[in-house]
């Protein structure tokens, strides 16, 4: 891929391309440079790539493009539907696709459950021709026939895995078949295999396949630590650790337990929100956008409301309930080691979870000491400078170069 590449090179309007570099985004990620053309020719795409790889660039750009010599579309009658999994990244598309839309005079409208119903309901109604959507939601507008999928022309199924994970491949497949037959469909997702292979197997015509080939997070990319602490004091170590971080993402297992944390942490005088699936769209909103500007310091989340998230600047992610497995171990640190920076992933064990976090350990290649303490250690107030002390000279690396999408790979091949 040349290195001079632009996106005016890959086929993209000038005046989406103009409207990128007003942004001050000029070269395309690997992602991009690969799927687009395709795309703009109207091909169907398989992309394989993960968060934060670019990949609503690599499908937007191609919809928009296409979508700029259309007719307006008709009240409730979509040209173009984006499928995502979660509220949060419904928002996100949104967010990057509606200015860029506006240049073409095109219209995206959103909608996801946890919203007013009506205000989706007239925003159809006054016509987009996009339509950024969680299934649940969509299928209910459907079924009020607040929407009608007939006209769509372009297809965009994105983080297809995480909405096999969830269990919305059944209400992605029910949208499907209420859509024209002959459309263009650009399924984006980290895997093509399994239940999102049937999707493509099934669903798309002599697909392109694109992938992406990140490096993938290790854990010499951050430092860790492995607290054991006691019920009593959990969550005032908790509190010591925050209290001496700038920004801490906290997971815990359910949602309960995620305001549970939040009230005892307050009460200790920390600042801290929840996000999860039981939360008002506001309240999660509210909570999201204050911790990624940095005024509120300690976010506390359930694994399944944290996908999809990409948030800079996390210098600790603390594991307040140890994780299912060493596969979500890594996928919950990783939001630390971002951007180049080599951040601290902490862990905090009872006595009867350190069996259980030894093994994990083991899963991961590490062998570090689960080291007893209180919340009065002082320590805890410079966990990234305690583990860096702690870490074997053998695990001593330095920090991921760089965003994960210029060190990535990218390799294509037309499926059948």
């Amino acid at each position: 891929m040349s290195s001079n590449q632009t996106f005016s090179s890959l086929g993209v309007s000038a005046e989406l391309a103009t409207a990128l570099s007003e942004q001050g985004i000029v070269s395309p990620f690997p992602i991009q440079a690969l799927t687009i053309p395709d795309a703009l020719s109207g091909r169907d795409v398989c992309g394989k790539a993960k968060t934060g790889s670019g990949k609503t660039l690599a499908f937007g750009l191609p919809l928009l493009t296409r979508l700029a010599d259309r007719p307006q579309a008709a009240p409730r009658r979509p040209l173009a539907l984006v499928l995502v999994p979660t509220r949060e990244l419904a928002l996100q598309v949104a967010d990057v696709l509606s200015p860029l839309a506006e240049v073409v005079q095109r219209r995206v409208a959103i909608v996801y459950g946890g919203a007013d119903l009506e205000r989706q309901t007239r925003m159809l109604d006054r016509g987009a021709e996009v339509v950024v959507a969680t299934p649940g939601r969509l299928i209910d507008l459907v079924d009020r026939r607040a929407v009608a999928l007939g006209d769509v022309a372009i297809l965009v199924v994105d983080e297809a895995d995480r909405m096999a994970d969830m269990g919305f491949l059944p209400q992605v497949e029910w949208l499907l078949r209420r859509m024209p037959a002959r459309r263009q469909t650009l399924l984006f997702s980290a895997t093509l295999d399994g239940a999102v292979d049937q999707v493509v197997s099934r669903h798309l015509s002599d697909p392109v396949q694109h992938e992406v080939k990140e490096r993938q997070v290790t854990v010499e990319q951050m430092d860790h630590l492995f607290l054991k602490v006691h019920q009593m004091d959990k969550a005032r170590v908790c509190a010591s650790v925050m209290s001496g971080a700038t920004k801490t993402l906290c997971f815990v297992r359910t949602k309960r337990g995620a305001d549970r944390l939040v009230r005892d942490l307050r009460e200790l005088g920390v600042r801290a929100a929840a996000i999860h699936g039981d939360l008002r769209q506001h309240q999660r909103e509210r909570a999201l956008d204050s911790f990624a500007a940095g005024k509120l310091p300690a976010l506390v989340a359930t694994d399944v409301a944290a996908r999809g998230l990409d948030i800079e600047g996390v210098d600790v992610v603390l594991h307040y309930d140890p994780p299912e497995d060493h596969k979500a171990y890594l996928h919950r640190s990783g939001r630390t080691a971002r951007a180049g920076s080599l951040g601290v992933a902490v862990t905090l064990a009872l006595w009867d979870q350190e069996l259980a976090v030894e093994r994990l350990q083991r899963r991961v290649g590490l062998d570090l000491p689960i080291v007893e303490v209180f919340s009065n250690d002082k320590r805890l107030s410079d966990v990234a400078g305690w583990a860096a002390e702690s870490r074997p000279a053998t695990a001593r690396a330095e920090p991921p170069g760089g965003r994960g999408e210029g060190s990535s790979s990218p390799t294509s091949a037309v499926g059948s």
